[in-house]
C-alpha cells in the first residue's frame, strides 16, 4: 500500500499546479489530480501540472467535477452523450499525460426526484464507458458516494455483474453521509478495490485529517491487507478540515506510516 494526497484536499487554497509542487516538496509518494474545471483538461495544463509534480510523486488516478460532463455519459440524446464523450477523451488525455492509470468516477448524479433505477441500460452505459477508457489506458472506477449512483452496498455489484472490468473506490467521508458503514463497502468491492480516499472524525463528530480524530486506522489497514488490497490510500478532505498547510503534510506523515506497516 501507499500514502498519497488527492489534491482535492488543497481546493481554493492551491491551484492544481501549485498543489503539485506542494506534494512534490513534501515527498508525497501518491496523488490523485483533481481536474476541477473544463480549462484544466486540456493537454497542455496537465503537462504543466506533471512539471510541477517532477519525478518523485506519481499520480495514480484523476477525478473530475462530476456535474460537468459525467451524468450527460449516460444521456439518452445521441448529441447531448457525444458531447460529454468528446469531455471525456479530454480528461483521459489529461489521465495519459500525468500516468494516471485510474479514473475516479461517480457517474449519475441523483439530482431529480424522478430518476429511477435501471441496471439494466446502466450497466450497457458503464460497459460503453469503461471501454472507452481502458483504451486509452485508464480503469474505469465508481466511488460511493451519498448522492451520486453508487449511493449504497449493493449497486457495485450490480454494475459489476453486468461490466467485469469494473474498479471500486472507496470513500470514509461519504459511507459516513450515506449512513452505511465503510466494511459493507469494502466487502462489496473487494478484490476490484483500486484507491481509498480516506479522512478522520473528532470525538464530536466532525470531519478532520487522518490521524487527528478517532477513527480506527489500523482496522482499516488490516482489512485492507485482508483483501489483498496494494494500491493507494489518499487523504481527501475539505478545506475547512484543517487550518495551516502543516498539518496535512503531518497527516501524510502518520498515514505514510500505517501504509509502510500494513503493506502487502
Amino acid at each position: 500500500m501507499q500514502a498519497g494526497i488527492s489534491t482535492a484536499t488543497l481546493f481554493l487554497r492551491r491551484n492544481n499546479e501549485d498543489a503539485a509542487a506542494l506534494l512534490s516538496e513534501w515527498g508525497v509518494e501518491t496523488a490523485e489530480v483533481f481536474l476541477t474545471s473544463f480549462c484544466e483538461y486540456e493537454a497542455s495544463f496537465a503537462e504543466l501540472v506533471k512539471s510541477r509534480l517532477g519525478n518523485g510523486t506519481q499520480v495514480w488516478s484523476v477525478h473530475v467535477l462530476n456535474t460537468q460532463f459525467e451524468p450527460q455519459l449516460y444521456a439518452e440524446h445521441p448529441r447531448v452523450r457525444a458531447d460529454a464523450f468528446g469531455w471525456l477523451e479530454k480528461a483521459m488525455r489529461a489521465a495519459e499525460i500525468l500516468g494516471a492509470k485510474a479514473y475516479t468516477f461517480h457517474g449519475i448524479a441523483r439530482l431529480k426526484r424522478t430518476y429511477r433505477e435501471n441496471f439494466s441500460a446502466t450497466g450497457e452505459r458503464t460497459r460503453e464507458i469503461a471501454a472507452f477508457c481502458r483504451e486509452r489506458g485508464v480503469a474505469l472506477c465508481y466511488e460511493n458516494v451519498e448522492w451520486a449512483f453508487y449511493n449504497r452496498p449493493g449497486v457495485f455489484s450490480e454494475l459489476k455483474r453486468r461490466c467485469p472490468e469494473l474498479r471500486g473506490v472507496l470513500d470514509l467521508k461519504q459511507a459516513r453521509i450515506s449512513g452505511y458503514d465503510y466494511r459493507d463497502y469494502l466487502n462489496e468491492m473487494g478484490e476490484s478495490l483500486s484507491h481509498v480516499h480516506v479522512s478522520d472524525l473528532d470525538e464530536d463528530g466532525k470531519m478532520c485529517l487522518p490521524g487527528r480524530g478517532v477513527f480506527d486506522f489500523d482496522e482499516l489497514f488490516a482489512r485492507l491487507r485482508d483483501v489483498g488490497f496494494s494500491g493507494p490510500v489518499l487523504i481527501e478532505n475539505y478545506k475547512g478540515d484543517y487550518a495551516e498547510l502543516s498539518e496535512l503534510k503531518q497527516s501524510y506523515g502518520f498515514l505514510a506510516e500505517k501504509a509502510a506497516r500494513y503493506r502487502v
